[in-house]
């Protein structure tokens, strides 16, 4: 992607604040903000609707503020507000970042209003669909009971996951902090949605980026090298992590620090000649490695996992950031083959959720015989 262009879907994106959602404000709150139970009621800036919400639990913490469950006093909607506090400091791009994405496998963005606290804080809050699992509670479910994630269950996630980035990376979107606990599922029908886009942004090839980015496990090897000048495969990268992780029970790369991270990498993948080095950061010059050769997939994963998942692995945790495959070059991978055949249900015998029904978006640009890959003949018709 040229400058020009992300800066026109900057531009854009930027405009669609305006058409997508309206400007609201918080006209009061019942009770004590701070503590479940209040109640917000917010409208839109000389309307004479109300809408209100009502706080039911708190089901995230983070650096940027909380999140609620609540629900919609006027249609009883369950909904999750995502309350962040406006630091002058940081440029917060979440808002018209949500505003831009629209696709079934993200989390959707209803409303959104502001709020000013009697310390003269400002606060965006951000009303979401409420998802109630992540990848990161299942996974957890699993491995508390010695259990690994059922095959499909990894497979259904992972296509989700890349189904939905693809969608995020055609507008020139990096998320960068793909990780369990961003990946919201509905464990009735397993539809996942990425959520938490207060990291993205939109890259731009001749503008730098911070490099301490994305939570330490999924930190793709470029940004432990400082690259600034990096691109979406940093996603790649964290989604393989996650499609890993999965498989094992466990993080497959769980370095105590950002050297130790990278340390793990090089356990696995081997040490990274000057060539990939180079591919990943110019400008690198600070550390020697040990010459650690790399270990085979199957050695890593125990002897039941499926080889078609290690394939797809070896071509997404690679150090050479254009070598990895692209999100709808994933998707169209061989492992996912079972996903697209017409009898394949969930384990409890429900059909899979809506894998297939693209829109004409998310196909553009793409080969015939990809497409035709993407898309099995039970959808065509």
């Amino acid at each position: 992607m040229t400058t020009i262009e992300a800066k026109e879907i900057e531009a854009l994106t930027i405009a669609s604040m305006a058409t997508r959602d309206a400007v609201y404000e918080t006209l009061r709150i019942d009770g004590d903000p701070n503590e479940v139970g209040h109640v917000i009621h917010t409208g839109a800036s000389g309307a004479s609707r109300e809408i209100s919400y009502e706080t039911v639990r708190v089901v995230g913490h983070g650096s940027f503020g909380v999140v609620y469950q609540a629900r919609c006093r006027e249609n009883d909607e369950e909904v999750a507000i995502k309350k962040v506090l406006q630091d002058k400091r940081f440029k917060n791009r979440e808002l018209q970042i949500m505003k831009a994405v629209d696709h079934t496998n993200v989390v959707k963005l209803i409303h959104s209003f502001y709020h000013t606290t009697e310390e003269d804080e400002v606060y965006l809050n951000l009303v979401l669909e409420f998802v109630p699992d992540t990848v990161y509670r299942i996974g957890k479910h699993y491995h508390k009971n010695n259990q690994r994630m059922p095959g499909l269950l990894v497979k259904l996630y992972t296509y989700q996951m890349a189904r939905a980035l693809a969608s995020v990376h055609k507008l020139g979107i990096c998320h960068r902090d793909i990780k369990p606990q961003n990946l919201l599922v509905d464990t009735k029908t397993h539809v996942l949605k990425i959520c938490d886009f207060g990291s993205a942004k939109i890259l731009a090839p001749t503008e730098p980026n911070i490099s301490y980015i994305c939570s330490r496990y999924y930190r793709a090897p470029e940004l432990i090298f400082g690259a600034v000048h990096y691109t979406t495969a940093i996603d790649i990268w964290s989604t393989g992590c996650v499609m890993a992780e999965m498989l094992l029970g466990s993080p497959l790369f769980p370095g105590d620090s950002g050297v130790d991270q990278l340390v793990e990498i090089i356990k696995v993948l081997g040490t990274p000649t000057k060539e990939q080095i180079m591919h990943m950061n110019p400008g690198y010059t600070e550390f020697t490695f040990p010459q650690l050769k790399p270990h085979s997939w199957s050695k890593v994963f125990s002897k039941n996992v499926d080889p078609l998942a290690l394939d797809l692995i070896s071509k997404i945790l690679v150090y050479v950031p254009e070598s990895r495959f692209d999100c709808m070059t994933m998707c169209a991978h061989e492992y996912f083959d079972e996903l697209r055949d017409e009898a394949t249900t969930l384990p409890d015998g429900s059909p899979l959720p809506p894998l297939f029904n693209f829109s004409d978006g998310e196909l553009e640009s793409l080969s015939d015989e990809l497409k035709k890959k993407l898309v099995p003949a039970h959808s065509r018709k």
